[in-house]
Parts: C-alpha cells; sequence; structure tokens
C-alpha cells in the first residue's frame, strides 16, 4: 500500500508541480496541501486521471489552529474504488478568505461543506446553498472553534406550553466543585458519594 501512495505522490508532484505546498506520507497514510486557488485543478486532476481516479467524496472537515494566521484547515477525504486508494487534500485558510466549493466536482461535498461552515465558520465561494445545517436559525458562532465558549451563550428547547422553541440563557444543571488545595495529596472535606463505604 505504502508503495502505491508513494507513486501516487510522485506522480502528483510531476502533475500539479509547485502547486502542491507540501506532501506527508505518513501511518500509510498520504497527505496533500495545496493553496486555496488551486484547489478545483487538484481535486479534478484527482477525479479525472486515470492514475488516480478518486470518483469518491468520503468526507469535507474543518480543523482550528487559532495561533495560526491561516488557522483553519479544511480536509477532505477522497477514496478511489479502482485504485483501492484513499488521499487526504488539505487547504488553509482565514476567518475572511472563502476557499472555492468542490460540489460542482463532487456533488456529495454539499452537506459536508455547509456543516464545515456552520461548526468553524469556514467560508465555501461559489457554494449553491451555503448555510447552517446542524444548528438552529439565529444561532451565534461556530461552536468547534477554540475560541467557543464551553457552555455555549444560549439552550434551545422545545417548550409545550407555548408550542415553540425557547431560547434561554445557559444553566449549568451542577454546581462546580473548588479544588484549592495547597498539595496535591491533600483530601477534600467532604465526603463524596461512594466513599462513605470506604474502611475509616
Amino acid at each position: 500500500m505504502s508503495e502505491a501512495l508513494q507513486g501516487l505522490s510522485e506522480y502528483l508532484a510531476s502533475k500539479l508541480a509547485s502547486k502542491i505546498v507540501n506532501t506527508e506520507l505518513a501511518y500509510g497514510e498520504l497527505t496533500v496541501t495545496v493553496a486555496g486557488d488551486d484547489l478545483l485543478e487538484a481535486m479534478t486532476l484527482l477525479r479525472d486521471d486515470a492514475s488516480c481516479q478518486f470518483v469518491s467524496i468520503v468526507d469535507v472537515s474543518g480543523a482550528d489552529y487559532p495561533s495560526r494566521v491561516l488557522r483553519f484547515d479544511v480536509v477532505y477525504h477522497l477514496l478511489s474504488p479502482k485504485k483501492n486508494l484513499r488521499i487526504r487534500v488539505k487547504v488553509q485558510t482565514d476567518e475572511d478568505t472563502p476557499i472555492p466549493s468542490v460540489t460542482g466536482i463532487y456533488p456529495g461535498a454539499d452537506w459536508y461543506e455547509r456543516e464545515t461552515y456552520d461548526l468553524y465558520g469556514i467560508l465555501f465561494s461559489g457554494h449553491p446553498d451555503l448555510r447552517r445545517i446542524l444548528t438552529d436559525y439565529g444561532f451565534e458562532g461556530h461552536p468547534l472553534r477554540k475560541d467557543f465558549p464551553v457552555t455555549g451563550f444560549v439552550e434551545v428547547r422545545y417548550d409545550d406550553e407555548v408550542k415553540r422553541v425557547v431560547y434561554e440563557p445557559v444553566e449549568l444543571k451542577q454546581e462546580f466543585r473548588n479544588f484549592d488545595f495547597l498539595s496535591p495529596w491533600e483530601g477534600t472535606e467532604y465526603v463524596l458519594p461512594g466513599d462513605e463505604k470506604a474502611k475509616q
């Protein structure tokens, strides 16, 4: 398998030349990073070239690295059933720069790109219907960004009395425990449930 991926890596380097930013072959997987402007050309080659034939898009997802200038990776996973190979294609972008939608090449990328937009706020130019898909209408923020608050801002539930969805401020159901021990070996002042059964 790794020989086939190594051959594919060399073939893509000869075909796409300077358009490939980085190639990595690790743990039996090939990852190719391209610039956003070259994404459509690379994806078309991967689908149509007889030596590639990556006709199936498996997934599109995002990854957030807030310390980088181009904080987001958009990651495409492709499958070539005829060659029995998989490849990962990465593109880096920031919060404001859209990357081209691949829905014209892989129609199955439609909902994947919508999910990536919804959860990370990554923009896709040329997408036929770029709107939220998992969060509710009026939702603020993008939940998978590293800077999104862990508890969110509001909670949503269906209210049987008013027969509609209602938004309420987040309310934590469990109180926070205060761990202000001076030593990591110091125990708690209170008995945790179940500890009362331990031998004294």
